[in-house]
């Protein structure tokens, strides 16, 4: 075999193990996530902590339920806050229609709380994804408050302003959050796996067909208004199940808090910031941003020095890193990538007697010639 087809066969073989070993390094990734995940609360037992690991890990939920939506279809929603306060809403009112107890016979309902709300979004996006982009925003800036005064006036259902107190469970101790933290992290991997289901599929090309182009996607045979609102409607499902959880940790519930604009403006700034569209993205946004946001209400409990801090933080993120941190480090990786590739290919290129590789031929396909010893 000549030295040209032991070059050919070389460098054709490189993308393969490149490739293989690259999904074996994700899939380690993902696999020491989850093992840090779930000792977590073993590991930091402590009250505090654990109740900062709770509400971290619901909104790392419920941003990636967020962006399975809004950042592959490039419809930002601000108003999933519908279905995260239905979701609360529907486990309080099992609660207290069924007279159960609080522990894991009511955790057994939370599936159920997604269920309402994914059956909520079928009616509000056949409304609001009649609309493009911009005009989306501002309906569900409307339908979110439609939502809110009815649970504020529909008293016989809702109980108003009173809101609702939910069954306290039999746990004390650092058991108490821990079991919610596994309840959290448990709607969590359901998010996270629709998300990557989605994204990885063909339903996911075609949301990101329409983010890039509606109108081609729709030429080439998108069922558009189809495909964006199933996409709307599973991301709901997980917001519910979240909702669902917050409320049996919180204990009670109002309309006040449960339908919140801040919650879609947090979730929406969780994912910008840690990567618009991107799997990880929303996971590392709200994982930084919640936490300290929690700790900064602990430590700065008596004024709103902490709302200082967490928007200097955001502000210097936003700043220093536009496009979030998941892109911005990819892209820079990418860079040192092609540069270290390009510096090998060129040192290949330029040792005596060494076959250089394909890539550094030009357009002829010709070999460059090596330099000649005298």
């Amino acid at each position: 075999m000549s030295a040209v087809d032991l070059e050919k066969e070389r460098v054709g073989s490189e993308p393969l193990r490149r490739g293989s070993t690259s999904r074996w390094a994700k899939v380690g990734v993902w696999v020491a996530i989850g093992v840090v995940l779930f000792v977590f609360p073993i590991v930091f037992s402590t009250p505090a902590v654990t109740s900062i690991a709770v509400f971290s890990v619901l909104f790392m939920g419920s941003a990636t339920a967020w962006n399975s939506f809004s950042g592959y279809s490039g419809y930002v929603s601000i108003g999933h806050a519908i279905f995260f306060g239905s979701g609360a809403y529907t486990i309080a009112l099992i609660a207290l229609h069924l007279q159960l107890t609080g522990g894991y016979g009511l955790f057994w309902y939370i599936p159920v709380a997604g269920v309402v709300a994914a059956v909520i979004a079928v009616p509000v996006g056949l409304i609001a994804l009649r609309t493009r982009r911009h005009t989306f925003v501002v309906i569900t800036i409307a339908a979110f408050f439609i939502f809110q005064l009815l649970a504020y006036n529909l008293s016989s259902l809702t109980q108003g302003s009173a809101g609702i107190s939910l069954p306290t469970p039999p746990w004390t101790g650092a058991g108490f959050n821990q079991r919610f933290y596994y309840a959290a992290l448990g709607v969590l991997a359901v998010a996270l796996l629709l998300s990557v289901g989605m994204r990885r599929s063909r339903f996911g090309l075609q949301l990101l067909a329409i983010r890039d182009d509606e109108d081609r996607a729709a030429g080439l045979g998108v069922k558009t208004t189809r495909v964006k609102l199933t996409a709307f409607v599973v991301s709901a499902f997980s917001v519910g199940m979240a909702g669902a959880v917050w409320a049996q940790f919180l204990g009670d519930i109002h309309p006040q808090f449960a339908f919140t604009p801040l919650f879609d403006v947090s979730v929406a700034i969780m994912s910008f910031l840690g990567g618009f569209g991107t799997i990880t993205g929303p996971l590392l946004g709200a994982a930084l941003l919640e936490s300290l946001q929690q700790y900064f209400v602990i430590q700065y409990s008596s004024g709103d020095l902490y709302l200082i801090a967490y928007g200097l933080l955001f502000l210097a993120v936003i700043v220093l890193l536009p496009r979030g941190v998941i892109p911005t480090i990819a892209e820079n990786y990418g860079r040192w990538r092609e540069r270290r590739l390009q510096v090998k290919s060129e040192a290949q290129a330029t040792t005596p007697g060494m076959a250089a590789p394909l890539g550094a031929r030009g357009l002829s396909g010709a070999r460059p010639t090596a330099p000649v010893e005298h």
